[in-house]
């Protein structure tokens, strides 16, 4: 499958508030496939958003290149295909709704991009479904739940028929019920419509579920893989300041213990089944 994403050798340097430079990402490299649902890990300042940003075309290599779908991020007329190529999701929903009413706000990124209002109402009902809210389509956002308004955001995005979401830390502001809300919307997208995700996130158990995993900590990925090859490395991780998910940290402590477990179990079930056939 094709490279959707091609990031090459990218560097990005700011001026902080004392007028230092401060480099932020320090040639990294990576590719991402189509179809792919990839999970981005790292503590704050380790970079993550930053890349992210970078494949939306909302920040500009200070060196190397980004291409979406092989267009260069940092070439101007690009820009508009690559931000219907690539969608961002943020933090925030309340910061990405601009409508009071749910249907509208999903309507208005394809009005921006000139689509007919015939074409407009197909894509807005798709969306709407894609997500689970029909029902909710007259209501105004600020009466839905957290969780709710991050699936509208992402309504949004899907309402402009990108190839690939970008989540920024898409749950940090949700309660346990929004968060799992949004995982399953984002899950289905690409399993079922084959969108490509990229997940930014904290939260270590929503990586358990990709296909592939980086981890980043000042400005570098240090470490990349399928999540049972990433989460195993218990020690790495920790010394990195990160945690794991709490079933393969208990498998971690059992085997320190002498017990005979494997070492990359993701899932309660799986640790069920192995704990069973030790008694």
């Amino acid at each position: 499958m094709e490279n959707i994403i091609e990031i090459k050798d990218l560097v990005y340097v700011y001026k902080s508030e004392e007028n230092e430079k401060v480099t932020a990402l320090k040639k990294i490299s990576l590719s991402i496939r189509q179809g792919e649902f990839v999970v981005v890990i790292g503590h704050n300042g380790s970079g993550k958003s930053t890349m992210a940003k970078h494949i939306n075309a909302l920040l500009l290599p200070s060196g190397g290149k980004v291409y979406v779908s092989g267009l260069d991020t940092a070439d101007e007329k690009n820009v508009w295909d690559i931000r219907q190529t690539a969608g961002m999701v943020f933090q925030n929903p309340d910061n990405q709704i601009v409508a009071t009413v749910v249907e509208e706000d999903i309507a208005f990124g394809p009005e921006n991009l000139g689509i007919p209002p015939k074409e407009i109402r197909i894509r807005v009902d798709e969306a709407l479904r894609s997500v689970g809210m029909t029902e909710h389509r007259k209501k105004g956002p600020h009466l839905l739940s957290g969780g709710q308004k991050q699936r509208i955001a992402i309504a949004g995005i899907i309402a402009m028929r990108p190839k690939c979401i970008i989540l920024d830390e898409p749950t940090a502001m949700l309660d346990p019920s929004g968060r799992r809300e949004v995982m399953d919307t984002i899950q289905r997208l690409n399993r079922e419509e084959g969108i490509t995700i990229v997940h930014i996130t904290h939260f270590m158990d929503e990586a358990v579920n990709a296909d592939r995993v980086i981890v980043m900590e000042n400005g570098n990925i240090v470490l990349e893989g399928k999540p049972r090859e990433v989460f195993t490395q218990v020690d790495t991780l920790k010394k990195l300041g990160l945690d794991v998910p709490q079933v393969t940290e208990l498998a971690h402590q059992l085997i320190k213990s002498g017990l005979n477990v494997p070492g990359d179990i993701l899932t309660v079930d799986e640790m069920v089944i192995h704990l069973c056939q030790l008694l």
